[in-house]
This record gives structure tokens, C-alpha cells and sequence, in this order.
């Protein structure tokens, strides 16, 4: 593969090679920046470089990005990803209850998954996709991955930018409102630092609003829009307004497990419906759509009975 070529700018004169670098390339971070100068494949005039080098301005950098090594090798036997959307920048899968998003245990991971059935992927110097946003295991639904370093850029971009739109349908028990918007505080529980809660002090804010879509016996079914991405957001703050999410086992009181729709059910009654968002490099709209998987169909088909 042939350098990259970067021309210096005058006004960066002064600037560190490794941040300009990191500054310059999309997706490149400085770690990785730097761990590329130290192997030598970051040159000026031929000749290799420090990280710490100052740049004086119209200089041009080459530079060589190899191809991406293969991430530890597994077993990668795990269930289906239906593909929603692919194209050579990100992919969206249909996640389904029960799987992981990223590496970590002894279970496959969507990571592993997608880099085994799907390639390329060239994120970070490894062939597998980059996260941008996460599900928790027992939800399902639409998760958007990258494929390259400027496309973990641009999406993380978007997501900051609030230019992404994500829905959720979930069913959460009683009798909610027609439609509501929360908006709180959000932290780690100080009494239990694996929990989340609005009740604290908090300077980081969560923000979501809520329409319903069908009135069940004892439950009501919801489209929930995020506007905020936190860490179990829809079920700590559906469960802390009084809304709690059908079976979920942390954020519940005990009868959203009790319930027989939540035994049918299994897990937490949340899916991710819906997922709007530019497509890097681009910028065209991509919507995409997760059907509801049999496990939230017979819950509702048992709570509409």
C-alpha cells in the first residue's frame, strides 16, 4: 500500500508530530499515533521520527498504516446477526437477547462475531469492528458498528451531535401516561456502584421522552426516544418515575419478574426498534428497522389476551 501523504499547514508550526497526527487522521488516536512513529512507518524527508518532534509547517509527512492484525483467535460460535445495513464503512445488526456487545469473557461477543462472518474491519490496527454504541445483553434490536478508523470518527461525531435517532419499544407495568419527557441527574449508585440512579448529584444529565403505543392488560406498551446515551437509561428512568420495565431482575421491583409475561419473556422488555443516523464519509440517512423478536411478540400476544 502506497504512504499517505499529509502536508503541514503553517499555522501548525510548533505543534508535536503525534497530536498533529492525531489531529489530522480521522478515527487515528494518539496512542496509536504514536505507537506507528515508534515502528518507524512515520516519516518526513525519508527519515523516521519522534513522537515529540515539532513540526515548523509545510513539511509533508508519509505515512504508512499497515493492514490489521487479526484479533486473538477463539472459538466464535454464537447465534445469528441478522444485517440490517452494510456498506464498506459500518454495519447495523439485529442484536439478539442473550449476546454481548463487545469481548471480555468466555462468551462470543458481537465483535467476534461480525469480524469472523463479515470482514473487513480495520479499526485501531485490528480487524474487527469499532463500537459506537452499546445494548445491554438481554436487550435487542439495531446496533450500528464501524468498519475503519474515519468512520468510528464520524459516527461518534454524530452521536455527540445528537444527529442520531434511536427508538425503543418496551413494556414496562401499570398504567403510564400517554406521553412524558424525564430528564434528571444520573450517576453510579453510591450504594451499589453496579447500579445507576437519578437520585444523586450529579453534574452529567439523562434525558429521554416516551409515547404509547398500546394499552395491555396491567402493562403499557411504549416507543421510548433517547436523547441522552446513558449506561441502562431507559430502565432506570421508566423504573424511578414509577414505569419499571417488564423483567428486568436489577432496576424492578420483584412482581416485573413474577409477572407470567416477563416468565414467557425472559429478560428485560426492551428492544431497539429503530436506528436513523448519517452514514460516515457521506452523510446520506440510513433508517433501519429490528423486528420485534418471538420472545417480545408472545409477551405482548400474553398480556393482550
Amino acid at each position: 500500500m502506497a504512504p499517505r501523504k499529509i502536508t503541514v499547514p503553517r499555522e501548525a508550526a510548533g505543534e508535536r508530530l503525534d497530536k498533529h497526527l492525531s489531529k489530522q487522521v480521522p478515527g487515528l488516536s494518539l496512542e496509536r499515533a504514536r505507537d506507528l512513529i515508534a515502528k518507524g512507518q512515520v516519516r518526513i524527508r525519508g527519515k523516521k521520527c519522534q513522537p515529540t518532534r515539532k513540526l515548523w509547517g509545510g513539511e509533508e509527512i508519509e505515512l504508512d498504516q499497515p493492514p490489521p492484525r487479526a484479533p486473538p483467535r477463539r472459538s466464535v460460535e454464537g447465534p445469528d446477526l441478522p444485517v440490517l445495513h452494510d456498506d464498506p464503512t459500518m454495519v447495523i445488526v439485529n442484536k439478539p437477547p442473550g449476546i454481548v456487545v463487545e469481548p471480555g469473557g468466555s462468551e462470543p461477543s458481537v465483535v467476534e462475531l461480525l469480524a469472523a462472518r463479515l470482514p473487513p474491519f480495520d479499526v485501531e490496527g485490528l480487524a474487527q469492528p469499532g463500537v459506537v454504541h452499546r445494548l445491554d445483553r438481554e436487550t435487542s434490536g439495531c446496533l450500528a458498528l464501524a468498519r475503519t478508523d474515519e468512520a468510528v470518527a464520524a459516527l461518534d461525531r454524530a452521536f455527540q451531535e445528537k444527529q442520531v435517532d434511536k427508538r425503543y419499544w418496551t413494556i414496562v407495568l401499570g398504567e403510564a401516561p400517554a406521553q412524558g419527557r424525564l430528564e434528571s441527574p444520573y450517576g453510579r449508585d453510591p450504594k451499589d456502584p453496579r447500579k445507576f440512579t437519578t437520585r444523586v448529584h450529579s453534574a452529567r444529565r439523562a434525558a429521554l421522552s416516551f409515547e404509547v403505543r398500546e394499552r395491555l392488560r396491567g402493562a403499557t406498551l411504549l416507543e421510548v426516544k433517547l436523547e441522552t446515551g446513558r449506561t441502562h437509561q431507559i430502565r432506570v428512568q421508566l423504573s424511578e418515575a414509577g414505569h419499571p420495565v417488564l423483567g428486568d431482575a436489577i432496576y424492578g421491583p420483584a412482581e416485573t419478574r413474577a409477572h407470567p409475561a416477563a416468565r414467557e419473556l425472559g429478560r428485560q422488555a426492551l428492544h431497539a426498534l429503530r436506528l436513523t443516523l448519517p452514514r460516515p464519509v457521506t452523510g446520506e440517512l440510513v433508517r433501519v428497522e429490528a423486528p420485534l423478536p418471538e420472545d417480545f411478540q408472545r409477551a405482548l400476544a400474553l398480556l393482550r389476551a
